[in-house]
């Protein structure tokens, strides 16, 4: 009996302890900032932005910590990336999607590739990469009008951007047949890192030669030949010459 008693009073502490720890803003009739200050506020933000796998909206934020003005999220948010960039840190938070996401900087994928083992499937290719510009920069837009921009058939190229959440049917143009519209989704702002379509960079930035994805090795390699084909006739000639 007397154990139980020990035993009795070690647990209930911790009980208190636990309750008290995720007392939430459904328990409170007040706001989170009431019960804390900015700087315990701001690691609470951290640690959702950290959690989520998904980039986190400030309407989500201020919905999890309570009556919390917006302005004061935002601040908080860019105190901390402030605080990151400062240190050096090989991640950020960005606003992307409408959202805050913590992502590793650039120079660091080639690391992230090996970690992740990230399969060829992953990557979009040139004729996925022209469909996907077309689309953001002309949305909504028919399967017709790229195929004539493109001027071939786009059928896979666009059921494979559907399947990977790039792009979704945005409605139907009203003409005969009503062909779909399709547009770009959240996913697309996601992985591209952008906040909104407005980020797109304008297209007089762009050389013809940015959109010629693949001809430059082609060229190359056809320019390669010709010099070997060249070296192997002068050879040729030469022996024949000796001979």
């Amino acid at each position: 009996m007397q154990e139980e008693k020990t035993l009795d009073k070690k647990d209930k502490p911790v009980t208190q302890a636990a309750d008290q720890a995720f007392v939430g803003p459904e328990a409170e009739s007040g706001s989170i900032k009431s019960m804390m200050g900015e700087d315990e506020l701001k690691s609470v933000i951290e640690a959702l932005i950290f959690a989520s796998d998904k980039p986190l909206a400030i309407k989500q934020i201020k919905d999890i910590v309570g009556d919390v003005d917006t302005r004061l999220i935002r601040n908080l948010v860019n105190g901390l990336k402030q605080e990151f960039t400062a240190g050096g840190r090989s991640f950020n938070i960005c606003e992307v999607a409408g959202g805050f996401q913590f992502m590793t900087g650039p120079a660091y994928g080639r690391w992230l590739k090996k970690l992740y083992k990230i399969k060829m499937s992953d990557y979009l290719t040139g004729p996925s990469l022209e469909t996907i510009a077309i689309i953001a920069y002309r949305q909504p837009v028919t399967k017709a009008d790229i195929e004539f921009i493109r001027g071939v058939a786009v059928d896979g190229v666009i059921n494979s951007l559907q399947q990977k959440g790039l792009i979704k049917v945005a409605g139907k143009k009203d003409v005969v047949g009503k062909p779909y519209l399709y547009g770009t989704t959240a996913l697309f702002l996601q992985y591209f890192g952008l906040n909104s379509i407005d980020e797109l960079p304008a297209l007089s930035d762009f050389k013809v030669s940015d959109l010629e994805f693949n001809k430059p090795q082609v060229s190359d390699n056809i320019t390669a030949q010709d010099e070997t084909d060249t070296g192997d006739k002068n050879n040729a000639k030469a022996k024949d010459i000796e001979g």
